[in-house]
């Protein structure tokens, strides 16, 4: 049987902590201002404070829409007009949580910006970042995307609350709600030492959460579970550790 999906409206496991006040933003999860990178370069996303993902085909409404990469380009000034399609603003409507750039060596500035389904802007997006592209390989980007999970702490040992970071490559995360084929949503097992366990679904796209267990050594898993049939997964799961501080 399907869970009650989580959402910043709705209650919190005992282990999860609310999210940081005005910590809402679309950012990057693999690459900083000042970096000096290679392409093909798979660039991962990330999306705070309490919203999630949604593609496009079905709209959903609330704290949901999805991904777009400004590539020299500036915040829009009119946030009531929906975004163009072009090189400079590339969309991610199916629910994508990365990108391959193919860049050619250059210096560029880069931005993240969240949009509903009519790709009318959010107030959610990211600073700017300058990266520089040093050098285009031949490597084949097709070859960088092989569909996974990943599980992101800033460490091995946290004082609560801490962030836990998901992601998914080759994969499309959306709202249960939306019914979605091929689409899927995190799940998060936390199980402490002593044997108690929290699952924690996030059914409305989210990509992470803030937790504050009592102190303690967890175990920590993420499975991707399949929105149209709950009992299924569309990849393996991945698994950490960590060990809460008093």
């Amino acid at each position: 049987m399907f869970q009650t999906p989580l959402s910043s409206a709705r209650a919190l496991h005992p282990w999860q902590a609310p999210m940081p006040a005005g910590n809402t933003e679309a950012y990057f999860t693999n690459l900083k201002s000042g970096d000096s990178i290679e392409t093909p370069f798979v660039l991962k996303f990330g999306l705070s404070g309490g919203w999630g993902l949604a593609p496009i085909s079905k709209p959903i409404g609330g704290k949901s829409g999805h991904h777009h990469l400004l590539v020299n380009r500036d915040l829009p000034l009119d946030f009531k007009a929906a975004l163009p399609f072009n090189e400079q603003y590339i969309h991610f409507g199916k629910g994508q949580m990365e990108t391959v750039l193919t860049l050619e060596p250059g210096t560029y500035t880069l931005r993240m910006l969240l949009a509903d389904n009519k790709h009318l802007p959010h107030f959610v997006y990211s600073k700017p970042m300058k990266v520089t592209i040093t050098k285009k390989s031949t490597v084949d980007p097709k070859s960088l995307v092989q569909p996974g999970l990943s599980l992101m702490l800033a460490g091995a040992e946290q004082k609560g609350p801490f962030r836990v970071q998901f992601h998914a490559s080759g994969l499309n995360v959306a709202h249960v709600a939306q019914q979605e084929k091929g689409t899927g949503h995190f799940k998060l097992t936390v199980t402490s030492k002593s044997g108690a366990v929290a699952e924690m679904e996030f059914a409305e796209g989210q990509t992470e959460t803030w937790l504050a267990p009592p102190p303690g050594d967890y175990a920590l898993k993420l499975d991707f579970v399949d929105n149209l049939n709950p009992k299924q997964v569309l990849t393996g799961s991945v698994a950490t550790t960590v060990k809460v501080l008093p």
